[in-house]
């Protein structure tokens, strides 16, 4: 069994992995371990959990977890829409369309740290923009199920969930805030993911593919 640890930004990719990643990639030989970013520790030994803005935060718990010898890949699971521009490696993001900046990005953070082990992944442009696979599974979750046309029409004009742009209203978690008002991240976004079903979300976002692909591939087993 290869035990890879994922940095995640907070409870709803937490339980992303925990819910609809980990029994997946257990089938894989696979063990899938998330681990919070702490965005401050105290004297005491406690510390807060969640949420990223500044990228020392994000390299303090980076090499804590390489570290870790045990841990056959070390890997992210955040959102490419704000992360911090303190990240010297923005310099090398250039890139015009949205999917080859984030590949710059990823590979930006693989040079920074230089560790055969780590493999960088950013979600385009954010975790909703996973949900986007089914529109209709997201209105049904949130009890408003005559809004699907309503998201169906924002994924058809960006070709697709990936495509939902980083604008400061249109990001993909802005457009369901504003037609659902009671839409909470933690609770509803892991639950529309397992109502849709991993092999739908892949087969609609091949940048998050490519990413499991390759989590897959460290295992030996279906």
């Amino acid at each position: 069994m290869k035990r890879v640890l994922m940095l995640v930004e907070g409870q709803t990719e937490e339980r992303f992995v925990k819910d609809v990643l980990q029994p997946h990639l257990l089938t894989w030989g696979v063990y899938a371990e998330p681990k919070i970013i702490a965005t401050r520790r105290i004297k005491s030994g406690g510390q807060f959990k969640g949420g990223i803005t500044q990228f020392r935060k994000v390299e303090d718990d980076l090499r804590r977890l390489l570290g870790d010898t045990g841990a056959a890949m070390v890997t992210t699971v955040f959102d490419y829409y704000k992360f911090p521009k303190d990240f010297t490696g923005w310099e090398d993001v250039t890139a015009r369309q949205p999917a080859q900046r984030v590949d710059q990005l990823e590979q930006a953070m693989e040079r920074y740290f230089n560790h055969p082990r780590f493999h960088s992944y950013f979600m385009l442009h954010e975790y909703e923009a996973l949900l986007f696979t089914s529109p209709e599974t997201i209105a049904k979750t949130l009890n408003e199920p005559a809004r699907g046309q309503e998201l169906q029409s924002i994924r058809d004009a960006c070709s697709g969930p990936e495509k939902i742009n980083e604008g400061e209203e249109t990001h993909p978690s802005r457009r369901l805030e504003n037609l659902f008002p009671g839409y909470r991240k933690p609770l509803h976004g892991p639950l529309i993911i397992g109502r849709i079903g991993l092999n739908q979300v892949r087969a609609s976002c091949p940048h998050f593919n490519d990413w499991l692909c390759a989590l897959e591939a460290l295992g030996t087993t279906q």
